[in-house]
């Protein structure tokens, strides 16, 4: 199932090998443990990705790409996660279920704050919110990472099976 389907729309390797920004990882982004579709790969990389998708600074991105060098993650499938997930439509309702769910665990009345660029703000108006936000990003990450990725490998095991059983059944 997701095997086929990853194959189709997935970069090949040798289209990113060329590009310049990329020159400096050399032949460790090139390894082909990076770019194979099987199930660890994949299912590691998807829940990996979702639990990015709850750090609160804009380094998604460069901890994506590290974590899939160090882990040989699927590279397409987690950058795929993290930017299907946490994009400008869908940052503050994760992060304000972060908040809340942190707010809740910490057993504080959750706050409503209005929000000023400004150093006075970040002075003086996040100081009660930033260890809810924090314990509830943490808390939900783990959840979110554990969860996808068991998630992900029931569903890659059971469209294997499935498969398995339709061709065994049709040639007996």
């Amino acid at each position: 199932m997701p095997r086929r389907m990853l194959k189709k729309i997935l970069p090949k390797p040798h289209h990113i090998e060329g590009h310049r920004l990329l020159r400096v990882f050399g032949d460790r982004l090139m390894d082909p443990r990076l770019w194979v579709v099987h199930r660890r790969a994949v299912t590691g990389a998807f829940g990996v990705g979702l639990a990015i998708c709850f750090i609160p600074l804009p380094v998604h991105s460069l901890v994506a790409g590290l974590l899939a060098l160090t882990w040989r993650l699927n590279v397409p499938a987690i950058y795929g996660t993290i930017f299907l997930i946490n994009n400008p439509l869908t940052m503050v309702p994760i992060y304000y279920l972060a908040y809340r769910v942190g707010a809740l665990l910490l057993g504080t009345p959750a706050q409503h704050f209005a929000f000023q660029l400004s150093w006075k703000w970040l002075q003086y108006g996040l100081g009660p919110l930033w260890r809810p936000f924090l314990v509830g990003c943490l808390v939900c990450s783990l959840v979110a990472g554990l969860a996808g990725w068991c998630a992900l490998e029931f569903i890659w095991r059971w469209e294997v099976r499935r498969r398995y059983r339709a061709r065994h059944w049709a040639h007996p």
